[in-house]
C-alpha cells in the first residue's frame, strides 16, 4: 500500500515539476514578446494558459486521490495540502503571464515605448523564485524555500524602478501616456508573480514542518 503511495507522490512531484516549468516557460514568452512586439507569440502565450489550466486540475485529482484512497499520515498530508496550495498560486502565474500577453497586444506593434530594462530583469528574477521554489518542494529543501522569500525584496525593488520610469515616459512625451500606463501594469503583473512564488515558499516551508 505504501508503495503505491510513493509512486502517486513522484507523479505529483513530476506533474507540479511539468507544471512550473510549462508557467516558467509563459513568463519567459510573454516577455520576449511584449520586448520585440511579437503580437503573435503574445497570443499563443494566452492560447497556453489552457494547457497550465489542465496540468493543474491534474494535480488536485492526484491529490484527491492520495487524500481519499492512502489515508495519509500528518507529514504526507501536509505535503499534499500543500501541493494543493501551490498549484493554485502557480494557476495565478500563468494567468498573469497571459495578462501580460494581452497587454502586449493591446499596445500593438507601432509602441513607442522600448524601455523595458527593469520590467525584464523583473521577469528574469520571478522565473528564477517560481524555479527555485518548485525546486524546494520537490527536493524538501527548506533552507531554498527561504532564499525565495528573501528573492521577493529584488522584485519589489524593480518594481519601484520601473514605476519610476513610466513617470519618466509620461514626463517626456504625454502622448505616450495610454502604452505607459499599459507598462506599469505589466510590471504590476510581474511584481505579483514575485508575490505568487513568495507564497509558493511559504507552502513548502509548512509542509516540511515537524510535529512537536
Amino acid at each position: 500500500m505504501r508503495e503505491k503511495f510513493e509512486r502517486q507522490l513522484v507523479e505529483l512531484n513530476n506533474t507540479m515539476i511539468d507544471m512550473g516549468n510549462k508557467v516558467i516557460e509563459s513568463i519567459n514568452g510573454s516577455i520576449d514578446a511584449l520586448i520585440n512586439r511579437d503580437i503573435e507569440k503574445a497570443k499563443k502565450i494566452m492560447e497556453n494558459d489552457n494547457e497550465i489550466d489542465h496540468l493543474q486540475k491534474a494535480i488536485e485529482n492526484i491529490c484527491f486521490n492520495l487524500l481519499v484512497a492512502q489515508q495519509p499520515v500528518a507529514k504526507d498530508l501536509r505535503a499534499i495540502t500543500a501541493a494543493m496550495k501551490m498549484v493554485t498560486d502557480m494557476e495565478r502565474i500563468g494567468d498573469h503571464a497571459a495578462d501580460i500577453s494581452e497587454m502586449t497586444i493591446l499596445m500593438g506593434k507601432d509602441s513607442k515605448i522600448d524601455n523595458f530594462d527593469h520590467i525584464s530583469k523583473m521577469a528574469a528574477e520571478t522565473m528564477i523564485m517560481l524555479n527555485q521554489s518548485i525546486e524546494a518542494y520537490v527536493e524538501k529543501d527548506t533552507k531554498k524555500a527561504h532564499d525565495v522569500i528573501e528573492h521577493d525584496d529584488i522584485v519589489d525593488k524593480l518594481f519601484d524602478e520601473a514605476k519610476k520610469d513610466v513617470i519618466r515616459l509620461i514626463i517626456e512625451s504625454s502622448d505616450d501616456g495610454e502604452d505607459a500606463t499599459d507598462l506599469l501594469m505589466i510590471a504590476k503583473y510581474f511584481e505579483r508573480i514575485g508575490d505568487h512564488a513568495t507564497n509558493i515558499a511559504e507552502w513548502v516551508i509548512f509542509s516540511l514542518k515537524t510535529e512537536n
